[in-house]
C-alpha cells in the first residue's frame, strides 16, 4: 500500500460515515409520532418469537442439553439414540419394517407364552400347597414353609425370564420409565447397580476402613445415593461444611418387592478423644419406622416427623488440625410389622459414643445399603459451629512430638573423621 493510500484512508472512511448517517437522516419521517409499517411488522414478529422448547428424546448438542437440564429435565438415553430417533419417521419401536426384527419377536413372544403357561402352572401348584393341611406332610409346618418359600422364589424367577428378551422392556427400563412394581424392571436395576455402582461402594468400605470400625461385617444389598440440596455426592468424597450444614437427602433403592420400615444412621467414626488420646464415635442423626418401597425411593431426612426422629441432624463438622472424618450413612432394615419405640431410644441412646454394632444387635436391624462422606477444617466450618451451638471451634490440634526412648550413638567411621566444622559442606 502506498503512502498516498494510507493517508487518505481515514479521509474515506469519515466521507463514508457522513454519507450514512445522512441517508439514515433522510429516511425519518417528521411531523408524526407514528412508526413505520415496516418497523410495526418487525417489533409484531419478535414480541411473538416463540421461546426454544428441546425435546427430551430428540435433543442432541450438549448445549441444547444443558439448557434442558436448567429446566429440570434430563435427556432421554444416548445421545446417538436422540439423533436416530430425530432423524428418521415417527414410527412406534413395535413396529419398526424390519422383517428380521419382526421374526425375531414372534419367537420371542412365543417363547413368552411358554414362560406364562409355567407360570400359571406354578400358582396352581403353589395354591394347592397353601390349601393342604401341614399335618399330612411329613416335617409339618417347618417343611411346608420351606417349600412355599422354594416355589415362590421360582414363580419370580418365571416372571423375569418371560420379560427379560422383551425389546419394548428393555427400552423403557433405558428411557427410566420402569415400573419398579414388577420383577423384571427390579432385576435389571440389580443387574446394572451390581455391575459399577456397587463395586464402587465396596471399595470405599475397605479403603477407609468402615469394615470394621464400624460394623464387623457388610454386604450392601439396596443402592443409596446422597445429596446436599442440588450437589450430588460421590461415595467417599470431602463435602464442605457449609454444604453439609443442613439434613442431606437420600434416595434409597432396594431391589426386593414389598414395603418395609428402615432406620436412618449417620455416624461420624472419627471424633477425637483428648482423655484417652483416642478416636471415638458420634451419632450425627438417627430416624426411625420410616417406609421404603421400590417405587417411593426419595427419603429427605429433613422431612421425617418428631415421633420418627430420635436425635436431629447435627451439621459435620471437623476441628482444625484434626485429620479427616468420616460420616457414613446407614439404612438399617427393620424387622417386618416390627416398630420401633422412638420415645424409649430418646432417653437410652446419647450422641457421644455412640455404637452402631449395639444399635444393630439391640433393635434387631439388618443393614442393607450405606454411603459414606468425609469432612475436613476449612474456612466455614467455624462458623456452622457457632450456628450450631458447638463448642471447640478455638482447639487446634498438634501433633506432639515423641521423645525417641534409645539414646543417640556416637558418631563412628567417616562420620567421626569428618565430624569438625572443616567438613560441614560434606555433610548433607
Amino acid at each position: 500500500m502506498s503512502a498516498c493510500q494510507k493517508a487518505a484512508r481515514p479521509l474515506t472512511q469519515c466521507l463514508r460515515i457522513s454519507q450514512a448517517s445522512s441517508q439514515s437522516s433522510r429516511t425519518i419521517r417528521l411531523f408524526t409520532s407514528s412508526s413505520r409499517l415496516s418497523e410495526e411488522a418487525v417489533t409484531e414478529t419478535a414480541s411473538f418469537t416463540p421461546t426454544p422448547i428441546y425435546d427430551p428424546e430428540t435433543v442432541t448438542s450438549s448445549k441444547e442439553e444443558r439448557k434442558l437440564m436448567r429446566t429440570g429435565v434430563y435427556p432421554i438415553g444416548s445421545r446417538r439414540r436422540r439423533a436416530a430417533i430425530k432423524t428418521s419417521e415417527n414410527i412406534p419401536f413395535e413396529q419398526l419394517p424390519y422383517q428380521c426384527f419382526q421374526e425375531a419377536r414372534k419367537i420371542l413372544q412365543a417363547d413368552r407364552e411358554e414362560k406364562l403357561a409355567l407360570i400359571a402352572k406354578e400358582r396352581l401348584r403353589i395354591s394347592n400347597l397353601v390349601a393342604t393341611d401341614s399335618a399330612t406332610i411329613n416335617g409339618g409346618q417347618k417343611v411346608k414353609d420351606v417349600r412355599l418359600d422354594s416355589m415362590r422364589r421360582h414363580l419370580e424367577y418365571l416372571k423375569i425370564q418371560a420379560d427379560i428378551n422383551d425389546p419394548l422392556i428393555k427400552k423403557r427400563f433405558e428411557d427410566g420409565q420402569g415400573d419398579m412394581t414388577k420383577p423384571i424392571y427390579r432385576y435389571l436395576a440389580d443387574r446394572k447397580w451390581r455391575e459399577y455402582q456397587r463395586k464402587i461402594i465396596v471399595q470405599r468400605i475397605e479403603q477407609l476402613g468402615i469394615v470394621p470400625d464400624v460394623l464387623p461385617f457388610f454386604e450392601p444389598t439396596a443402592e443409596v445415593r446422597l445429596a446436599f440440596r442440588q450437589k450430588n455426592v460421590q461415595p467417599g468424597e470431602f463435602v464442605d461444611s457449609r454444604i453439609s450444614e443442613v439434613p442431606p437427602r437420600l434416595k434409597v433403592q432396594v431391589f426386593d418387592k414389598g414395603e418395609r420400615l428402615v432406620t436412618i444412621v449417620v455416624i461420624d467414626s472419627d471424633v477425637p478423644l483428648i482423655e484417652k488420646d483416642d478416636f471415638g464415635s458420634r451419632c450425627h442423626y438417627l430416624a426411625a419406622n420410616i417406609p421404603l418401597s421400590p417405587a417411593e425411593t426419595s427419603l429427605p431426612l429433613s422431612k421425617a416427623t418428631e415421633a420418627q426422629v430420635i436425635h436431629p441432624w447435627l451439621p459435620a463438622f471437623t476441628q482444625k488440625g484434626s485429620p479427616y472424618h468420616r460420616y457414613s450413612v446407614f439404612v438399617l432394615q427393620q424387622e417386618p410389622g416390627k416398630i420401633l419405640d422412638t420415645a424409649s431410644l430418646k432417653e437410652q441412646i446419647k450422641r457421644d459414643g455412640f455404637s452402631l454394632r449395639r444399635f444393630v444387635d439391640k433393635c434387631k436391624v439388618t443393614p442393607i445399603g450405606m454411603n459414606i462422606f468425609r469432612s475436613i477444617w476449612d474456612e466455614g466450618t467455624a462458623g456452622v459451629m457457632e450456628r450450631a451451638g458447638i463448642e471447640g471451634a478455638d482447639i487446634e490440634f498438634k501433633r506432639k512430638k515423641v521423645v525417641a526412648l534409645k539414646p543417640k550413638q556416637k558418631a563412628r567411621g567417616w562420620e567421626a573423621r569428618h565430624a569438625s566444622d572443616k567438613y560441614k559442606s560434606l555433610r548433607r
